[in-house]
């Protein structure tokens, strides 16, 4: 005789996010417990996931008061509190999810990020950019380059083998600017105008003569210093607004480190010259 198995009833678990990471939730969820139904088996990081925090932005995760990892399967009745890094309390006994910070600043930008991606590597940073680049390259270039993946995409960042990765709050591209020299401390980092803004390769000195061709003649009359992109032959040299692109910068560091919310930005800096060799 056969017997019909009646479905599993739901189970319920209590979420409780802090900090930083109710930038993922609806505003009714934020700072406040979550009841999340579930059924079978589930495990602590895809119950994240399905509220729409992303892994990489998760520090610690505690079960019923207990320390737990990502693969912890959840049981009814379980209250999980998740935590984004920690900047002034010491959980160095307990066990950290986020991974260690690397050791130089990299990034791979995805493709609707292409004005933060110049404006980075106007700061003397190394960031990649592609603007036909697909999901699987930018997780990719992450994982092997050891490269912070920046994106406004919540669901890139689910994905299973990206490690470093955060989610870009701000939508106005100089206000993300200095949303990312905050979080990642890059103040005392910048090399401004050391780096190609269109190649993203650190720029050479080259002697006036060798680039007089792809130079305009009225900016060879008054400018001695120039330098070349080894990659695309662009040529560069300081512009009429650097003293204003710099101050500018200077501006971002100082705020960075008050820990302000608000600049202002320059029109233009550093020029650079498209004719190339041909």
């Amino acid at each position: 005789m056969e017997v019909s198995s009646l479905p599993h009833a739901p189970a319920c678990a209590c979420f409780r996010f802090y900090g930083e990471l109710n930038d993922h939730l609806p505003p009714g969820q934020r700072n406040k417990a979550i009841s999340k139904s579930f059924i079978g088996s589930a495990s602590v990081k895809d119950m994240i996931e399905s509220l729409g925090v992303p892994h990489p932005e998760v520090d610690l995760i505690l079960v019923n008061g207990e320390p737990a990892d990502f693969s912890r399967l959840i049981r009814a009745g379980d209250r999980i509190a998740v935590y984004p890094a920690f900047e002034s309390i010491d959980i160095s006994s307990l066990l950290h999810h986020r991974p260690p910070a690397l050791a130089e600043p990299k990034f791979v930008v995805d493709v609707h990020l292409g004005r933060l991606a110049a404006y980075l590597r106007m700061l003397g940073f190394d960031a990649v950019y592609n603007n036909h680049a697909a999901d699987s390259d930018l997780v990719r270039l992450s994982r092997e380059q050891l490269r912070t993946l920046l994106t406004r995409d919540r669901g890139l960042l689910k994905h299973s083998t990206v490690i470093h990765g955060y989610w870009v709050r701000e939508t106005d591209t100089q206000h993300q600017l200095a949303e990312i020299v905050n979080r990642f401390d890059l103040a005392w980092q910048f090399r401004p105008f050391s780096r190609c803004m269109v190649c993203n390769q650190l720029l050479k000195p080259a002697p006036k003569k060798a680039v007089s061709s792809r130079v305009p003649p009225r900016v060879l009359e008054w400018r001695e210093e120039f330098r070349e992109c080894p990659a695309c032959r662009r040529v560069y040299w300081d512009g009429s607004h650097s003293l204003r692109m710099r101050s500018w910068i200077e501006g971002i560091s100082a705020r960075q480190r008050a820990r302000a919310t608000e600049e202002t930005g320059p029109d233009q800096g550093m020029i650079c010259s498209e004719r190339k060799v041909g």
